[in-house]
């Protein structure tokens, strides 16, 4: 009978190494490739399928405190430009320049907010319809704060030291309805952007109140 390989090892004292199992590597590359691929399509069909964003509807209080700021907004970016051209002190001119580039800056802010959101700039509801209570706050249909028609043109015809005086006094009771109106908005929304934009309105218009005081005072003395 013939020798093999196992029977002449066994007469040497050896053991034969058994044969290594092939590997699975065929089987792996698979399974990466098919988990790449559902990774790939999964990615492609969000690409391809848009998340719809939870942007404010046209009745939120977001929507409806951006359409009345805007307003708001467009009178004492008109009563800074007065200011600004014709106040006898300089830190005055300056403020209301200030006030005008600050707000008009913030209109275009929030009118791209509409924008994006698909919203009409003006909307349907009444003024101040946004928050609770807040069409009673209305005086002779204006928002708080707002100065009237006589007041502004009284404002346009004043001169010297009267323009600061005015514009002073108006401004001051200007920012304070603007306060209201923007930490109303803060307790209401649910959209960060909004929220952000009010704070800093009701922090900057605050700070302001408190250099227009002081601005008063010397312009009453003088």
């Amino acid at each position: 009978m013939p020798t093999t390989q196992s029977d002449a090892a066994v007469a040497d004292g050896t053991v034969p190494a058994a044969e290594p199992p092939k590997p699975r590597i065929p089987s792996l590359v698979t399974h990466v490739v098919l988990a790449a691929v559902t990774l790939l399509v999964g990615f492609g069909i969000g690409l391809l399928v848009p998340q719809q964003p939870d942007y404010p509807g046209d009745t939120s209080p977001e929507a409806g405190f951006i359409r009345d700021m805007s307003l708001h907004h467009a009178q004492a970016v008109d009563m800074g430009l007065i200011a600004y051209s014709k106040a006898s002190l300089s830190d005055v001119r300056t403020l209301g320049m200030d006030i005008a580039l600050t707000q008009h800056g913030q209109v275009n802010i929030m009118q791209t907010w509409l924008k994006q959101w698909g919203l009409d700039p003006n909307g349907s509801q009444q003024l101040m319809a946004w928050m609770p209570g807040g069409t009673a706050s209305l005086q002779d249909g204006l928002m708080p704060g707002m100065a009237t028609p006589q007041q502004m043109e009284e404002l346009r015809q004043a001169q010297g030291k009267q323009v600061d005086i005015l514009f002073l006094t108006l401004m001051r009771q200007h920012h304070l309805g603007g306060i209201h109106m923007a930490q109303e908005v803060v307790k209401l929304s649910k959209n960060d952007d909004v929220t952000a934009i009010a704070q800093t309105m009701a922090k900057t218009q605050q700070y302001e109140i408190s250099a227009m005081t002081d601005l008063l005072e010397q312009a009453q003395a003088s």
